[in-house]
């Protein structure tokens, strides 16, 4: 993890091998966003007319590499930029700092320290700045550089090994406060990242079981794992039904943080597909290959939970991984197979691809037996909403319109996209089955709404419930942006950390 600083330097005095100053875009060109005024200076107040000329315009996300005068002790200054500059008398978005920030940190790859002069009117803009580039110098590299090589320079090129946030003050109680915030949330975040990257022949189900096991007991938190015999004989078929197929069992795992002075409890609920093959409703050619991200769900309550406890919040936390690996075998369950869950409700199976909302439908009764204040579950859950909101953007539902939109205002204000949804009732009846209480697919039209209609079922009476698909920017396939690497993106881990620090303070709104 790369370290984080909060440095007293200024930036004329930083020793570093680079330093990230702030570009906004002006009418007439580029603009030097404050926190640079020292750099500026030792340019002769060119700074900008310098970045002018080598082509940079203070876009969003554009970084521009300029060596550095001789008033500067870093050798390298990289200009990134904010977008516009905002109207008088207001800040620069969280969301633009963090995402500069995390562009910064992503360009400065292979450096050992870098100190950032980005714009810090505030804890808040510190707590931005932080994430971003703790965020954004995210590499996934254990299965790099095997390969003995005579060059020095080979095997991966490692992120940004610290950041001297400037400008931000060690002594002041927000700041400290804001730093290790960003500091334990970006932790988190980057370790839902790592397993979801995890490639599935080492990741299974046990083996997450494992790693969350030894992580909660390093943080305090209980944990309870339910292995293939315990899931049987307790009745879990959906879970069972899911991972039969596979020679690799699955697990069911509960995390308990606890705190003294707790007056609600959370409960977060994730989908812990190691590898969705699609069963026997076999996936085609094309849709496999990304198939290890189908536990990012699990991955995201795993990671949140450990975050609440790192950050001490005075709410109860439950977290529950629904694990399976669903594989094509002589002992897969079959479309037309009834399975039997643990609430007692028997499915009829249609689709064995249609997998999540049987593993969650188990774990969203059983955590409902503790009667939480809330429950929050978190899936790669349907194709069907990535083609409703695309790849960057999360689907909030839930049987609570206030609850809906204040979760929806939480991954904004996180910088999360997310979009709320609703749960026409008229499409529950397309889940009928002759044969069964219930089908595991209805009509194809509405198909990620008709997903969340079916994990009601299992919700508890009166409990308060919000569910999130996240297929879409779950895992990124495209080039790296801001703070979002290629690959697993650790998304709805600041929703779900905000959501706990809310629930804490009382302050859900």
């Amino acid at each position: 993890m790369t370290a984080l600083t909060l440095s007293t330097a200024g930036a004329a005095t930083l020793r570093a091998d680079a330093l990230v100053v702030g570009v906004a875009k002006g009418p007439k060109g580029p603009i030097v966003a404050a926190g640079a005024e020292a750099v500026d200076k030792a340019y002769d107040g060119k700074l900008a007319d310098v970045l002018d000329a080598l082509g940079a315009t203070g876009a969003e996300g554009e970084t521009t590499k300029l060596p550095a005068p001789a008033g500067l002790k870093v050798p390298v200054v990289l200009a990134v930029g904010l977008g516009s500059v905002p109207e008088k008398d207001e800040s620069f978005d969280e969301e633009v700092l963090r995402r500069a920030a995390g562009a910064a940190s992503r360009a400065l790859h292979g450096s050992k320290k870098a100190g950032f002069a980005l714009p810090l009117d505030d804890a808040s803009a510190v707590t931005a700045v932080a994430e971003g580039a703790l965020l954004g110098a995210y590499a996934f590299t254990a299965y790099q550089g095997g390969e003995k090589k005579a060059s020095k320079n080979a095997g991966p090129k490692l992120p940004l090994a610290e950041v001297a946030l400037l400008g931000a003050k060690p002594r002041d109680k927000e700041h400290k406060a804001a730093a290790e915030r960003a500091t334990a949330v970006a932790t988190e975040v980057n370790v839902a990242r790592d397993l979801v990257n995890t490639p599935p022949n080492d990741l299974t189900p046990e083996a997450f079981a494992a790693v969350a096991t030894a992580t909660a007991k390093e943080n305090g938190i209980k944990v309870q794992v339910l292995d293939e015999k315990a899931l049987v004989k307790g009745g879990y078929g959906g879970i069972m039904g899911v991972g039969k197929g596979s020679e690799n069992p699955p697990r069911l795992v509960k995390l308990s943080y606890t705190h003294p002075k707790a007056e609600k409890t959370l409960a977060f609920v994730g989908k812990g597909i190691t590898y969705d093959s699609g069963g026997i409703s076999l996936k085609p050619a094309g849709h496999n290959e990304t198939m290890k991200c189908d536990m990012a769900g699990a991955a995201a309550v795993f990671a949140s939970v450990v975050a609440a406890a790192k950050l001490g919040l005075q709410v109860n936390v439950t977290g529950w991984l629904a694990l399976a690996e669903n594989m094509p075998s002589g002992s897969a369950t079959k479309p037309g197979d009834v399975l039997r869950m643990y609430s007692g409700k028997t499915v009829e199976v249609l689709n064995t691809d249609a997998e999540g909302r049987l593993v969650l439908g188990d774990a969203l009764t059983r955590a409902s037996e503790e009667n939480p204040d809330a429950i929050v579950d978190v899936a790669t859950l349907t194709g069907a909403m990535v083609l409703a909101l695309g790849n960057r953007t999360f689907a909030v539902m839930g049987n609570d319109d206030s609850f809906r939109t204040s979760i929806h205002e939480i991954a904004e204000e996180v910088g999360e996209a997310s979009w709320p949804m609703p749960m026409p009732p008229e499409l529950r009846k397309t889940f009928d089955s002759p044969t069964a209480d219930i089908a595991n697919m209805g009509e194809r039209a509405g198909g990620g709404l008709l997903a969340g209609l079916f994990l009601q079922e299992f919700v508890g009476e009166g409990i308060t419930w919000a569910h999130l698909d996240i297929a879409g920017p779950a895992f990124h396939e495209g080039a790296p942006y801001g703070y979002t690497p290629k690959g697993g993106t650790g998304t709805a881990v600041r929703t779900l950390v905000r959501l706990a620090e809310r629930t804490a303070t009382g302050d859900l709104g």
